[in-house]
């Protein structure tokens, strides 16, 4: 399966993975050498604290270099009345007799805490290319799902400045 991205998260994951090559990891490496000078590596805290951080690094050097080479690279657009990535949708969530207001993005941008919720989530699934006044299911479960009203569609656009995610 291929991950679905924008060019600017393609962009910004190169960025990263440049940083994190050229700059980080020197630097861990260094720190580890020095750490392994304090003597006794099994019980030297600061050896194991900078080899933890090292290979973290090396793994998030894999992952980004993994993500940008299956990445299938889409282009943010809809129709002008439809649900489309990175509009900013809201909608009536019956019951619970509440509205919430969301942004579709995509995977890598994902932060559900700041209502930025993925195109792949069942939220997004369900609302990508509706139009206000739609009824909406949104199957969370196999077991449960629940209907929304959209009120409004805001087209935003791609927002360079949402930070890819990080683990």
């Amino acid at each position: 399966m291929h991950d679905e991205l924008t060019q600017v998260d393609i962009d910004k994951m190169k960025e990263e993975l440049d940083h994190r090559i050229k700059v980080l990891r020197p630097q861990l490496i260094e720190e580890v050498k020095v750490a392994r000078g304090f003597g006794d590596l099994s019980e030297n805290f600061e050896y194991k604290a900078a080899k933890r951080e090292k290979n973290r690094n090396d793994s998030r050097i894999r992952y980004l270099q993994n993500m940008i080479k299956t990445a299938h690279v889409i282009q943010a657009g809809s129709a002008a009345d439809a649900v489309g990535l990175f509009d900013k949708v809201t909608f009536y969530i019956e019951e619970d007799d509440e509205e919430e207001t969301i942004q579709l993005v995509t995977t890598l941008r994902q932060d559900a805490l700041k209502g930025l919720i993925s195109k792949e989530s069942p939220v997004g699934k369900a609302l990508m290319g509706k139009k206000v006044g739609d009824r909406v299911t949104i199957q969370a479960s196999e077991s449960y799902a629940y209907d929304v009203i959209i009120r409004s569609i805001e087209k935003t656009g791609e927002d360079p400045d949402i930070p890819i995610s990080t683990f």
